[in-house]
């Protein structure tokens, strides 16, 4: 039954012209001019590459393809505008998708020493035009940023190269475009900024019967709270092929809520950087426990500088509704 859904729901991508874009070998990308470009503004986690776009010749789809040849693996790709036409009767932009990637080779190369990778795999991005405007953005969390997040040193080999891997596909797809300064500044988190959960399994239990198990209640959970299952992610089949075993299994769900980003973009469009949110489950190897965790809103709020009343209302219900499912599916 397990396989059925997830085979519907492979389906209803292939329908929707959502199904995960497989890339080019990482290894046929030799990226000769990365290290020019700047990859982040120090000052914030979030970044915002924008380029003029005054003959409209810059696309979603053309950027889209720089980071399929710059290696990247394409999770999702939505186009936003149409869900909220359909929904709140309005948008604020002509142009509003959420874009979902990551290298395989990246994830590979960090995911035995640090297992909360998943926190960003697939790493979230927003591809955005706002009304009338003659510019086209991308806005995405810095590599630095997100290594902190995942307990991942800045300087690690692998991090550096996937910040000037995302540098050189931004310029390839906005040759002329440039990381912009915010005007608001990053603001003290009130609360985790990551939110965790845990299923202990008994010895006796068969932990594929348990995952499948719990999985089947997690999904069928998130409609009811009004969340949307934008993504899923089966890092453990790669693993696998690839020879890495630490892992029974490592699942990644991008999970987002549409009245959430709506909300959040109309001010902050950059907020597409964190939504979908990507939420992990894995178990090790040797232990009888199954890990879960996902990005919570105090980043959002604290790295965008997020003051208006509305959004925090809706981010932080969201928080609540999500937090809710995981404790009721782990009680025993």
């Amino acid at each position: 039954m397990k396989q059925l859904i997830k085979g519907l729901l492979l389906t209803l991508c292939v329908s929707t012209g959502l199904m995960a874009v497989e890339t080019k070998a990482v290894n046929d990308v030799k990226p000769e001019t990365a290290t020019t470009f700047q990859t982040d503004i120090a000052t914030q986690d979030v970044q915002i590459f924008t380029a003029d776009n005054t003959d409209g010749k810059i696309t979603p789809k053309s950027i889209e393809e720089a980071f399929m040849k710059e290696g990247f693996f394409i999770s999702e790709h939505r186009d936003m505008n149409a869900p909220f036409v359909t929904t709140f009767k309005e948008t604020s932009f002509d142009v509003y998708n959420l874009f979902t990637v990551y290298r395989k080779d990246t994830v590979r190369n960090l995911a035995v020493k640090y297992p909360k990778i998943g926190l960003f795999t697939p790493m979230s991005m927003s591809i955005y035009v706002k009304k009338g405007a003659k510019t086209i953005s991308v806005a995405f969390l810095s590599a630095s940023a997100s290594a902190r997040m995942m307990n991942i040193p800045e300087d690690n080999v692998e991090i550096v190269a996937l910040g000037k891997s995302i540098a050189t596909a931004l310029h390839t797809a906005m040759p002329k475009g440039a990381l912009d300064t915010v005007k608001y500044k990053m603001k003290k988190p009130t609360g985790d900024l990551i939110a965790r959960a845990t299923l202990d399994i008994a010895e006796d239990e068969d932990w594929e019967d348990v995952k499948d198990d719990f999985q089947m209640e997690f999904e069928g959970s998130l409609a009811p709270s009004g969340f949307i299952l934008a993504g899923f992610t089966d890092l453990g089949y790669d693993f696998e092929e690839n020879n890495i075993t630490a892992y029974n299994y490592y699942d990644t769900y991008s999970i987002c809520k549409l009245e959430v980003i709506y909300v959040v973009a109309k001010t902050h469009p950059e907020a597409g950087a964190f939504a979908p949110c990507s939420v992990y489950m894995y178990q090790k190897k040797g232990e009888n426990k199954m890990h879960m965790a996902f990005p919570s809103v105090h980043k959002w709020i604290a790295a965008i500088g997020i003051d208006d009343k509305e959004s925090i209302d809706v981010l932080m219900a969201a928080q609540k509704d999500f937090e809710s499912i995981l404790k009721k599916l782990t009680k025993k």
